[in-house]
């Protein structure tokens, strides 16, 4: 038996085995070893573009930094619109993605990122990543110092602030009166802008005492009456043109009774609705009317003004002899001076109409007359 065992062609297999098992044992312990010290945990591969996501990350963070005056608009958000313009001529599949993200969300930091993940496949485009730096260098080169204030000079004094709290305390009768008579609110005030400014500016003594600190309009009692100045021949013909079929400012039969009294002494309710220091509601509706008059008036001549505001507030102002339908209308009226500085009545008209001022209290509506009626 010993023998048998010594002999070689069991003494090579058997230790041959041995050291294959003892090889096994050996690999499974280290296994078990390297499990038990967490050897074996996969680090994770770092990203090629991991710097290029750094650098996203500073740009992002520094780019979107708020500004301590947040009445302005930072120019990094026009940054974005401009970026996915130039991506638009490269990708504009991509573009249009991120376009739509950002119109949804109105998150022009998120788009922002976006762009960049996209702009990670175009590090070896010359051509957008020469757009994209003359664009950068654009904005820095001769940058212009940044008027906080108003373009409009009239609109930084401190009575407009005044105006603009006191006439959104109208709103519901303003837009009342629009709806009743197709003549979009934002026209309506255009021309109450001019009368009010003219009067804040002229009646200092009564600005100071109760104008300023009720925050309230100015309502005319001589000669003009009400917020919007109505003279009281030019409230009568406004009366008058409403029942009459044949004039050339007529509206139609359903307007007709807008400006009916309810008693027999016509002349004492005219001023008395117009002067109503609490209810402004007929100083609004005599102005719509008057306004809606002459568009009739140089729209059956054949000159529509609808598209003018600032020619409708000008023959606001100057009344009915002045409203003569012609090719080129002048844009005038009175002459307003606010510290010292002339202005015309339509043209304060005219740049609050198209200033932005207000916006979302009196928006433009899809037409100027008639959106509802």
């Amino acid at each position: 038996m010993k023998k048998f065992f010594r002999s070689k062609w069991i003494k090579i297999p058997f230790f041959f085995f041995m050291f294959v098992f003892a090889l096994i044992g050996m690999g499974l312990t280290g296994i078990q070893l390297a499990h038990q010290f967490k050897l074996t945990n996969d680090p994770g591969k770092v990203d090629i573009n991991d710097r290029y996501y750094q650098t996203i990350k500073d740009k992002y963070n520094q780019g979107f930094t708020k500004h301590k005056d947040t009445s302005s608009i930072e120019i990094q958000n026009f940054d974005v619109y401009h970026r996915i313009l130039i991506l638009n001529r490269y990708y504009p599949k991509n573009a249009a993605h991120i376009m739509n993200a950002l119109n949804t969300s109105k998150n022009e930091e998120e788009a922002m990122q976006m762009v960049r993940a996209v702009e990670m496949y175009l590090s070896k485009n010359k051509q957008y990543k020469a757009e994209v730096k003359k664009y950068n260098e654009s904005r820095f080169k001769n940058k212009p110092k940044r008027n906080l204030d108003s373009i409009f000079d009239w609109m930084n004094i401190s009575e407009w602030q005044v105006f603009k709290t006191a006439v959104t305390k109208d709103k519901r009768m303003i837009d009342s009166v629009a709806n009743m008579t197709g003549v979009e609110s934002r026209l309506i005030v255009s021309c109450l802008v001019g009368e009010q400014i003219r009067l804040f500016n002229s009646k200092r003594e009564a600005f100071k005492k109760w104008i300023k600190p009720l925050a309230i309009l100015s309502v005319e009692s001589q000669h003009s009456f009400g917020v919007t100045g109505i003279k009281e021949l030019t409230a009568k013909n406004i009366e008058g043109h409403l029942k009459n079929p044949s004039s050339v400012y007529y509206l139609g039969s359903q307007y007709e009774k807008l400006l009916d009294y309810k008693t027999s002494d016509t002349t004492k309710e005219r001023i008395d609705r117009l002067i109503d220091y609490h209810n402004h509601f007929y100083s609004y509706m005599y102005a719509a009317i008057f306004i809606k008059q002459v568009k009739i008036q140089w729209e059956r001549a054949g000159f529509p003004i609808d598209n003018r505001p600032e020619i409708l507030a000008t023959l606001f102002n100057v009344g009915y002899p002045q409203s003569i339908p012609k090719k080129n209308p002048k844009v005038g009226g009175s002459s307003i001076a606010i510290y010292d500085k002339v202005h015309s009545f339509g043209a304060i008209s005219y740049e609050f109409y198209y200033s932005g001022e207000l916006f979302e209290i009196f928006p433009f509506m899809p037409k100027r007359f008639d959106w509802n009626v």
